[in-house]
């Protein structure tokens, strides 16, 4: 028996990467998975690696920036199948790797509204379909960075770490109420966005590369597995907790020698 048998969940940004490992796994721990995306083609992908595994799981296209779409979302899982058990808040846009002062109006509100705001979007409807059940678990995905800092990432920073503070607040707003939040900062991940993104900056690539102590990047697996065990009821007393999933980049931050 899985670890989520029989639980109903939903992942944002379940297209590709991070978020279609989660799903990758929850089809294995054998727990149903509403797939959400902006991209209908890696979200069907995604339904067809759930049900080929033997899971089950549906598709509904969402943009997370906009509050007609995650209500819809919500909707959609309440309907199709009675409740929320966890909801896994992974949607995001990488940062166009930017000084601040050469960073756009528009690149700087867009990456907000989806990193932070789709955050708080998906958390306000999502509790509100748990409260009625009296249980639920949220995992919201940050950055193993939200704890310190990345050059020509400030609107990316400004939203990841914007994003502890949420999950902080909602562990104290509903924790009495049997739901729990928490958080996972991953560290560079072999992901088609990170791709894309580093194929425009190869500098950035060498200095990702350099940050954690195994020097590697992560398969999106190793840190769905740190998402999904938050999910299960073996986390069952942890509240308000950011796991980081970095490889020890972030160690190597606090131990560094001036």
């Amino acid at each position: 028996m899985g670890d989520l048998e029989d639980k109903i969940g939903i992942v944002t940004g379940g297209g590709r990467g991070l978020g279609q490992a989660c799903c990758d796994l929850i089809a294995r721990e054998g727990g149903k998975v509403v797939v959400a995306d902006i991209n209908e083609e890696g979200g069907a992908e995604t339904v067809g690696r759930v049900r080929d595994a033997g899971g089950e799981a549906m598709f509904v296209r969402t943009d997370v920036s906009k509050s007609e779409d995650v209500q819809a979302m919500v909707k959609a899982a309440v309907d199709t199948y009675g409740r929320i058990d966890f909801a896994i808040n992974n949607a995001m846009i990488p940062p166009p790797f930017l000084p601040l002062a050469d960073l756009s109006e528009d690149e700087w509100h867009r990456t907000i509204a989806v990193n932070l705001t789709g955050v708080f979007l998906c958390m306000k409807y999502e509790i509100q379909a748990m409260m009625k059940q009296g249980i639920g678990a949220i995992v919201n995905i940050g950055s193993g960075n939200e704890h310190g800092a990345a050059p020509g990432c400030a609107a990316y920073i400004a939203a990841k770490r914007g994003l502890l503070g949420l999950t902080a607040v909602a562990t104290l707003d509903y924790g009495e109420h049997n739901i729990r939040v928490n958080a996972v900062g991953p560290g560079t991940m072999v992901t088609p966005a990170m791709r894309e993104a580093l194929e425009e900056n190869a500098k950035h690539k060498e200095f990702l590369e350099s940050l954690a102590p195994i020097k590697r990047f992560s398969d999106p697996h190793e840190v769905a597995e740190a998402a999904i065990w938050l999910c299960s009821d073996k986390a069952s007393f942890v509240h308000g907790h950011a796991l980081i999933a970095d490889g020890g980049a972030s160690a190597g931050k606090l131990m560094k020698p001036a």
